[in-house]
This record gives structure tokens, C-alpha cells and sequence, in this order.
């Protein structure tokens, strides 16, 4: 009998661990943002604006500058984690970045989106 118990107690701990790594793996492929394209002439100054301008939009959050700026990230160096924010949130943060005339566009993405 103390076999058994043995067993389900195991079993029971195995099939936690199981639901806790697949509750993870959801949380991480849920995670949203918006990476936001600039001309190749914009300033930082400029960017940083417009980071600045539109983080007032609900549950819309501006992610890490890059703490080494190249050309390329340059041109993308402003994301907003969207992963709680509503088609409402994230249509407001596109017209607020649309009233810069050196943001070229945003694109939607989520972690569910990379590597394929």
C-alpha cells in the first residue's frame, strides 16, 4: 500500500511540474509588442520623442532602449510591450506615432510569431 501512495505522490509531483512548465510556456508565447520603424535620418532626439509623446496609452508600456546603439537598431529602437493592451490601446498608440513624420510604420508581433 505504501508502494502506491509512493507512486500517486510521484506521479501527482511530476504532473505539477508538467502544468507549471506548459502555464510558463504560455506566458511567454502570449507576450505581444510594437516595434516602430523611423527614417534613416531621424535623430535620437527625435525618437525619444515620440517614445516619450505617446506612453501615456493604457496598458501600452515603452520597452528598453538598446544600451548600444548601432545603425540598425537605431531604426527600430522603440518597442512597446502591447501584451495587456486592448485593439483599442494599440490603435491609439499607431495615431499617436502617426503624427511623427519620421516613423515609418509599426509592426505587431508576439513571441508565438518568431522562428517560423
Amino acid at each position: 500500500m505504501q508502494a502506491r501512495a509512493k507512486v500517486r505522490v510521484a506521479a501527482t509531483a511530476v504532473l505539477l511540474l508538467v502544468l507549471t512548465g506548459c502555464a510558463k510556456m504560455d506566458a511567454a508565447l502570449a507576450k505581444q509588442w510594437v516595434t516602430v520603424s523611423f527614417s534613416a535620418n531621424t535623430t535620437t532626439a527625435q525618437e525619444l520623442h515620440a517614445r516619450a509623446t505617446c506612453s501615456h496609452v493604457p496598458n501600452v508600456r515603452p520597452l528598453a532602449l538598446p544600451s548600444h546603439r548601432t545603425l540598425i537598431n537605431s531604426m527600430t529602437a522603440v518597442a512597446y510591450n502591447t501584451t495587456n493592451a486592448s485593439d483599442g490601446n494599440v490603435a491609439e498608440l499607431q495615431e499617436c506615432l502617426s503624427k511623427f513624420k519620421f516613423v515609418q510604420g509599426i509592426t505587431q508581433q508576439s513571441a508565438g510569431d518568431e522562428g517560423g
